[in-house]
C-alpha cells in the first residue's frame, strides 16, 4: 500500500471501526481487527510488516479461504466499517466477485491495484509485460473499477512500454487507487474483435515519453 494512503487510511478510521484486510497476507495491515487470505496466519508477512504499531488482528481473526470460491464470506451484511484490499485483485481468477463481496461486507473501503503502465511495461519482472503472475489489466474510474484479461498478445510491437519504462515511474504511477463509500461499479470489459489492439495501443501511444522501439536508420552501401 502507498504510504501516503496508508497514513490517510490511519487518519480518518475511528478506533472503534472494525476493519477486515482481504488478501493481506504479504503485507498484512496492522490496524485490520480481521485477515481473510488462502495463506495461513503463521506464514504472514512475506514483504515485511512496515507498521510500526502492534497489529490488531490475532490468529483467531485470519479466516483462510479461496476468496474467489463463490460462496459468501464467512462475514455478516455491513459487519465492517472499512475494508482494504491492496494488490490483491491483481493476482485472483475472479475478481468480480471478491468486489461484490468487499461491498457486502463493508460499509466503505480502499483497493489498491498496479497500474497499466507498469503492466504494459517490459522487464518490470522478466523479458514480457507487467508481472509474469498477474492475471488483469485493471482501469479504475470515478466510482469503478474495470477488468481486462491480460493478454499475451503484449508482447507485439505498439502494445507495450519498452523495458526500463516502469523504472522511471513514481510510486503513485505505478498503482492506482479507489475510495469507495457505500458501493462502486465492477465489470469486466469483454473484447470479441481486433478493438482489444486498439484498447492496448492506444494506451502506449497516450502514455509513452518515447518511441516504443529505436527507429533504424536507412541502410546505405557501405563506403570503400
Amino acid at each position: 500500500m502507498l504510504p501516503a494512503s496508508r497514513k490517510k487510511l490511519l487518519e480518518r478510521l475511528p478506533d472503534d471501526a472494525s476493519v477486515l484486510d482481504v488478501g493481506g497476507w504479504g503485507t498484512p495491515l496492522h490496524r485490520a481487527d480481521w485477515v481473510l487470505d488462502l495463506m495461513p496466519y503463521e506464514t504472514r508477512g512475506l514483504y515485511g510488516h512496515p507498521d510500526p504499531d502492534p497489529q490488531r488482528f490475532d490468529k483467531e481473526t485470519w479466516v483462510v479461504r479461496d476468496i474467489c470460491d463463490r460462496e459468501p464470506w464467512p462475514f455478516n451484511d455491513g459487519q465492517f466499517g472499512f475494508a482494504v484490499c491492496s494488490h490483491t485483485l491483481e493476482d485472483v481468477r475472479d475478481p468480480l466477485w471478491v468486489c461484490n463481496e468487499l461491498q457486502r461486507v463493508a460499509a466503505a473501503g480502499y483497493v489498491e491495484v498496479p497500474s497499466r503502465l507498469v503492466e504494459q511495461a517490459l522487464g518490470v519482472h522478466g523479458p514480457w509485460a507487467g508481472w509474469s503472475h498477474h492475471r488483469w489489466l485493471i482501469d479504475i474510474g470515478e466510482g469503478a473499477i474495470q477488468f481486462v484479461f491480460k493478454p499475451h498478445l503484449l508482447g507485439e510491437f505498439g502494445k507495450h512500454f519498452v523495458a526500463g519504462f516502469a523504472a522511471t515511474l513514481t510510486p503513485e504511477q505505478k498503482v492506482q487507487t479507489l475510495w469507495w463509500e457505500g458501493a462502486f461499479v465492477v465489470s469486466e470489459r469483454i473484447f470479441l474483435d481486433d478493438t482489444l489492439d486498439d484498447y492496448l495501443r492506444a494506451f502506449v501511444t497516450a502514455h509513452a515519453p518515447l518511441p516504443t522501439r529505436a527507429r533504424r536508420r536507412p541502410w546505405t552501401k557501405p563506403r570503400r
